[in-house]
């Protein structure tokens, strides 16, 4: 079995150093972006910064890429993503920049090229949106937060 794959056309930016990004294993469905830093960046417990990867992408239409943490980073150092999953739009042209957060209780020094977070590519559908007066009925209704859980 083979994965599908989708043309992304990749710019290097003036301010990007190092390899264009690769997928590190087989099955990977997310592949790395690195910090393009003038010089290290310490990020204090609470603290968010829009980091510079150096790139931008060309994304067919019908596509988005996401920005997730990488695992690593939240497990070992608190560090997250604000908006995660971040969505770059098809026909969004610009730097990739991602929004860090330090979640942890220490501070965390972020190094020029250093992996920061991963990007996945994802199929897009648009809501074609339908006004009614009802909707239908479910067991569940109108039960929200933590409902689903409590029995009665």
């Amino acid at each position: 079995m083979q994965l599908q794959t989708v043309p992304i056309k990749i710019k290097k930016l003036e301010n990007f150093k190092g390899e264009l990004p690769q997928y590190k294993s087989t099955w990977a469905s997310g592949f790395d972006v690195r910090a393009q830093l003038e010089k290290p960046l310490a990020l204090e417990p609470g603290q968010r910064e829009l980091v510079p990867t150096g790139l931008a992408f060309e994304i067919p239409q019908g596509f988005e890429i996401q920005a997730r943490p990488r695992s690593g980073l939240a497990v070992k150092q608190g560090i997250s993503l604000v908006n995660t999953p971040g969505t770059i739009d098809s026909d969004y042209r610009g730097e990739v920049k991602i929004i860090l957060i330090n979640l942890g209780h220490e501070t965390v020094e972020i190094n020029d090229g250093e992996r920061i977070a991963q990007l996945v590519i994802a199929p897009v559908y648009q809501a074609a949106f339908k006004e009614v007066t009802e909707l239908s009925e479910t067991d569940r209704g109108a039960g929200g937060f933590g409902s689903t859980g409590v029995k009665s």
